[in-house]
């Protein structure tokens, strides 16, 4: 009996044999890591030690191209509209998944739709701080003091990380705080040490001088363990709000539609790039946490901290100009 085999079929046979041989040739050539901010900041700082690793890993350049700008939004906009062959992957901080997307009305991409995610690779916890003249030491103290008079927390902008949890530590703990922006981190930090505000939410890697020079004192961290390098300062959830669990984390991708066998080597090489013990000590020596999520884990932790952003920045009424 003779087999008869379709022209589509033929078609179908050659393609998968294209996508093999490619995927088992990749990488043959630079691959471009998009850090969607300017040069010397954390995002910066952690795309280039990354790229050093994957360069050795993957036996090609991964080059840091920095496209700053929109909050980060021209980065991610550019990896979205690139060529998904798995030669331009982007390095992209978490308010850009899970707060970008609630508050700007024009987004050129989309934090779920437009990528293929590839692994979710270090962050930092958020820590709230306030200085020795103010008498607070706990959130007990936050919430008492609150009760006559609004306490001001500072953050390193509108919409940022660390408004979304103050506002949500106002929300369940019937704290009364009042925001004030600042256009980054070093100014909070000024008009905090200067007892220009009461209260300040930051990273906790931009935090750590001012806390080992004396000048601020750490609160709660606001992630669901304590903080390594500061193992006496509590937990948000320790104080009772148990659902309280904040972090910046830095997620990789690539453009929707990269081809499975290359999205999964990559995937593969940043899992154990996480596991090397030079790049968990050179990521924890800048004061991040070495940890690795896969992309399933990725996507949950985006459903879940756009579901609940959503409602905060709806309670809270947050805009942007």
């Amino acid at each position: 009996m003779k087999h008869t085999i379709t022209l589509s079929a033929l078609v179908a046979v050659a393609a998968m044999s294209g996508l093999t041989a490619n995927a088992q040739t990749y990488p043959t050539k630079p691959i471009t890591l998009v850090a969607p901010f300017p040069p010397g900041g954390s995002t910066d700082v952690i795309a280039r030690l990354f790229a050093t690793r994957l360069s050795a890993r993957l036996g090609q350049n991964v080059v840091v191209d920095n496209k700053p700008g929109a909050n980060g939004g021209i980065g991610a906009a550019a990896v979205a509209r690139a060529k998904p062959d798995g030669y331009t992957i982007l390095l992209m901080g978490a308010s850009s998944f899970t707060i970008n997307p609630l508050l700007y009305k024009s987004l050129n991409y989309d934090p779920v739709a437009s990528y293929d995610y590839l692994g979710i690779a270090g962050g930092t916890q958020l820590v709230i701080l306030t200085t020795a003249a103010t008498g607070i030491g706990s959130i007990a103290d936050i919430v008492s003091k609150s009760a006559a008079q609004p306490l001001s927390f500072g953050s390193f902008g509108t919409g940022s990380l660390p408004q979304i949890a103050g506002e949500y530590l106002a929300q369940k703990s019937g704290a009364r705080l009042l925001h004030v922006p600042y256009k980054g981190s070093a100014p909070a930090m000024t008009d905090l040490i200067g007892n220009q505000i009461t209260l300040s939410i930051d990273t906790l890697v931009a935090a750590m001088p001012q806390i080992r020079g004396g000048k601020v004192k750490a609160i709660a961290v606001s992630s669901r363990q304590r903080a390594s390098s500061l193992p006496n300062v509590p937990t948000v959830q320790e104080a009772g709000i148990t659902d309280y669990d904040f972090e910046t984390w830095f997620g990789i991708v690539s453009p929707k539609g990269t081809p499975p066998e290359i999205a999964e080597r990559l995937t593969r090489e940043i899992r154990e790039m996480m596991n090397e013990k030079t790049t968990r000590e050179a990521l924890e020596a800048t004061g991040f946490d070495a940890r690795y999520s896969d992309p399933r884990q990725f996507r949950e932790q985006v459903a879940m901290e756009l579901k609940r952003n959503a409602l905060v920045i709806e309670k809270a009424n947050i805009q942007v100009d």
